[in-house]
């Protein structure tokens, strides 16, 4: 087994309006190989050697394993802004998983390849080839997404 030491850390920029208590990522914090930003954020380096998380890009794949993640928690409404923040880290694209998470927006559709952020990191990390013990643990959906994606573990 890899500690996640071994890779560059997984960066998650949470949007402040995102609500902590409802955050899916929120048990990461404080663990080995997560570094939580709070956008916006005031950086002036490039972020070499990282890919962003993000629909349209190439996909995500085992080859990709040795780089560092980055990963926007934000509703789809908000995360524009933070996609622009970030515009010049190339984008990685998941596989075709399917969100367990319940989604109730009545003003905005979300895109049909969204995913809670947790389910993004899980899914990442499954297709880097990374461990994955853990991460859902905390998620209360949890068993479903596993359930529904079992074709692509």
């Amino acid at each position: 087994m890899t500690s996640p030491e071994e890779f560059p850390p997984t960066i998650i920029v949470v949007h402040p309006k995102e609500k902590r208590s409802k955050c899916s990522v929120e048990p990461l914090r404080g663990t080995p190989g997560f570094e939580f930003w709070k956008f916006p954020v005031d950086r002036t380096e490039p972020m070499t050697g990282y890919y962003r998380l993000g629909i349209g890009g190439p996909q995500l794949t085992p080859e990709d394993r040795n780089s560092g993640l980055l990963v926007l928690d934000a509703t789809w409404k908000l995360a524009g802004p933070m996609e622009e923040a970030f515009d010049d880290v190339p984008i990685r694209s998941l596989n075709s998983w399917k969100t367990a998470y319940p989604r109730k927006s009545k003003l905005f559709e979300d895109p049909a390849e969204g995913l809670a952020t947790i389910e993004a990191v899980f899914a990442a990390y499954s297709q880097l080839g990374r461990p994955t013990d853990g991460l859902l643990d905390s998620y209360y959906w949890g068993e479903k997404f596993l359930e529904i994606n079992s074709d692509l573990l």
